[in-house]
Order: structure tokens, then sequence, then C-alpha cells
């Protein structure tokens, strides 16, 4: 008669398999380069993806800066405003 899978007689394959693949891990791939090796690998990857990415046009970017530059000073305005207020609103209350 045969045990139960899972049964603490016979463990899972599954468990087995885990086991194997935690004694064979001994540093991986970073343990063989040195350290001038792996920044020189980094910074080949920052390169590449880099190169990846989509960059605005001259006409969105002048409209992404328009955009920007406006919203910043309509949130400089509004704390203006507010800080205006609590600041009377303070001498009102204490004097």
């Amino acid at each position: 008669m045969t045990d139960a899978v899972g049964s603490i007689d016979m463990p899972d394959a599954q468990d087995e398999l885990q086991e194997s693949k935690k004694k064979s891990r001994k540093g991986g791939k970073r343990a063989k380069k040195g350290p001038l090796k792996r920044l020189a690998l980094f910074y080949r990857q920052i390169v590449a993806e880099l190169r990846k990415v989509v960059w605005p046009s001259r006409n969105q970017l002048t409209s992404y800066t328009t955009v920007v530059i406006f919203f910043v000073a309509i949130m400089i305005a509004l704390v203006t405003l507010i800080d205006y207020g609590l600041s009377h609103a303070a001498k009102y209350v204490f004097g």
C-alpha cells in the first residue's frame, strides 16, 4: 500500500524539487563577476533602457512646459490667497 501525497513518510515531489533548488544556488551570476564588470553591465543596461524611451517632440515639450508653468502659477496664487486670508483671520481673532 502507498502513502498519501504529502504524508510525513513520503515528501511531495515539489518539496524535493524546492530543496534541490536551494542547495544548487551558490551566488548565481553575481558571484562570477567582479564589481567593475557589474557596474559596466549596469550602465549598459541604463543606456539600453534610455534608447527605448519615446522622447517628446519640440512642440509637445513646449506645450507640456507651458501647462506646467500655468498650473504652478495657479497653485502659487491659490496658496497666496489662502495664506493672506488666514493671516487676516488670525489678526482679527488674536488681535
